[in-house]
């Protein structure tokens, strides 16, 4: 009976021995597959949350070329969209539209291309240089006579430039369109023939050719010319200078400042998200008010 006993608490405790082992195997599991659900789950979201934030803090960096008359509108509304979100820009270009043409067609990298008239991104599209998908456009603006500043030089009509004394400041139209615009005004009353860069012969030496809308004003506010044609947003922007005379919008064709987005840009979607920024933020619009932009409707 005695063995009987001691085996029965022989064979009980080596059941208690072998129920604690299992338990600890057991409970080991548990915690085990409990630490990789939960290793599982912490790891996701966290990988998921650098991808998003790699993605939300990559570099964006813009390069936009732009008509000569944007150069001091353009920087601030670009300051503005880089304080808002975070993509920064590239040194833009600011030169006559059809220069610039002719430096992406050189395969300069651009994002964004915003001409001071619709035929050089007419040019544009033809050469595949932008999609024309994203061309829109984006502002006018007035053409006008300007002035030295004090100048006591009246202009009434575009009839009383026959009548100046002084050089005449005019953009050459091979590649500014400003100067294009001045010579459909200057046709309207006889001193231009039509013919490309031909002036009537009692004007011809008169004109003072200029490489962009800004060296037109340059000339006039340093007495290099009497007169120039610029933008109207070309009196906000430079020193010296005033307004003397708006030419009839019968006179030359509509100004029109047309954008889009280079058909070769890695950006595409933030140079037209920049793009839509600049004529829809109320910051943008205030900013092109105040060099005397008017946006296309």
């Amino acid at each position: 009976m005695k063995k009987i006993k001691d085996g029965s608490r022989s064979r009980a405790f080596a059941g208690s021995r072998l129920w604690s082992r299992r338990f600890i195997v057991a409970w080991g599991m548990t915690v085990l597959i409990a630490g990789s659900l939960a290793g599982c789950g912490g790891d996701t979201p966290a990988t998921n949350s650098g991808s998003n934030d790699q993605d939300s803090k990559e570099a964006v960096e813009l390069q936009v070329f732009a008509a000569n008359s944007l150069e001091k509108a353009m920087p601030e509304v670009q300051g503005l969209y880089t304080e808002k979100t975070g993509v920064t820009f590239a040194d833009t270009q600011f030169k006559a539209s059809g220069d610039l043409i002719e430096q992406m067609r050189a395969g300069a990298q651009v994002d964004a291309l915003i001409t001071a008239s619709t035929g050089t991104m007419d040019d544009a599209v033809e050469a595949g240089l932008v999609d024309d998908d994203t061309r829109f456009d984006m502002f006018v603006n007035d053409l006008v006579i300007a002035k030295a500043e004090g100048s006591d030089v009246e202009i009434d009509s575009l009839e009383d430039l026959a009548n100046i004394d002084g050089k005449v400041a005019i953009g050459d139209a091979v590649t500014v369109p400003a100067g294009k615009y001045a010579n459909q005004a200057l046709f309207t009353i006889g001193l231009y023939t039509g013919a490309a860069g031909e002036y009537a012969p009692e004007f011809a030496d008169r004109v003072a050719l200029a490489d962009k809308v800004g060296t037109a004003a340059k000339y006039v506010s340093t007495g290099d010319a009497v007169i120039g044609f610029v933008y109207s947003s070309d009196i906000f922007r430079y020193d010296g200078i005033e307004q003397a005379f708006v030419c009839p919008e019968d006179s030359h064709r509509p100004i029109v400042y047309p954008g889009a987005v280079s058909s070769t840009s890695e950006h595409a979607k933030a140079a037209a998200d920049f793009l839509d920024f600049c004529m829809n933020d109320a910051g943008a619009q205030k900013i092109w008010a105040k060099y005397g932009f008017e946006l296309a409707e």
